[in-house]
Parts: C-alpha cells; structure tokens; sequence
C-alpha cells in the first residue's frame, strides 16, 4: 500500500498559514481545524515550513506567552521531511517513527498535494489488518 491510498480515502486537504501570521493566530487555526500542524507556505506557494502544536508548546516553554506575539517564521521547523504519492505505508510509519515527527506533506514534483499524518497511518494499517483478519477467517470457515 502507498500513500496514494490514504490521500483516497482521507481527501488532500490541506490546511496552510502565512509565515508573518503571530502564533496565537496559528495556534487558534489549529484549534478551530482540529489539526496538529500547519504547513507553512513562501511567496511563491512552496513549501518553506511547518508549524505544530509542539511547536507552539516549545516556544511557550522557553519564551513564556510572550511567545504568541511572534511570528510562525520564528517558531516553525524549516527542515521539513517530506513524501510522494508512491513511498509505502510502512516506509513513511517508518521515517515518521525515527524522526519523532507526526505530519508528513505529500509533494508531486515540488507542488503540494496533500499531508499525511501518523494518525492517518495507523488508521490505514488498524484497517489493513482487520481486513486480512477478516479473509483468513474466511478461508479457515471454507478450507
């Protein structure tokens, strides 16, 4: 199975956010979108950036609430790791798991096409393997 599969089954929306917005406007945009990360996207519509709710918590711990004053640009991860529509499932759950990260946009030859998270994932494999449950139960019952 491919990323390609979950962007099927869970749409490619994706949420993004200005790099000079504050973080108490990011922060509020996660929160009324019910999503962990934004991506955030340059002049030029490219992906320069992510902003999480970790970071979020990151820059509050270290800078107090001064911190939601400040621009995503000045909290946001820039090395941003990144995937395509053909990587496997278990190659990004892999990635995702060594790098600590939770949300991986999903990239077609530079342009963004969609993010996928390590609760899209697990969804994605809970599914999988409740599906080969269910035929090696049918083939034991036919065998």
């Amino acid at each position: 199975m491919t990323v390609s599969t979950i962007l099927a089954d869970k749409g490619r929306e994706v949420f993004t956010i200005e790099p000079a917005v504050d973080l108490a406007e990011a922060a509020k945009l996660l929160a009324e979108r019910r999503i962990g990360a934004a991506l955030v996207l340059g002049a030029d519509c490219r992906l320069i950036g992510i902003i999480s709710e970790r970071d979020i918590v990151r820059a509050l711990a270290a800078r107090g609430v001064a911190a939601l004053n400040e621009t995503v640009s000045q909290t946001m991860t820039r090395k941003v790791e990144t995937c395509n529509e053909s990587e496997t499932i278990s190659s990004i759950m892999e990635r995702m798991t060594d790098g600590k990260f939770r949300h991986l946009p999903v990239l077609d030859r530079g342009r963004l096409v969609g993010i996928v998270s390590i609760g899209d994932v697990v969804k994605h494999r809970l599914q999988e393997m409740e599906s080969e449950s269910a035929a090696m139960r049918d083939y034991i019952l036919t065998a």
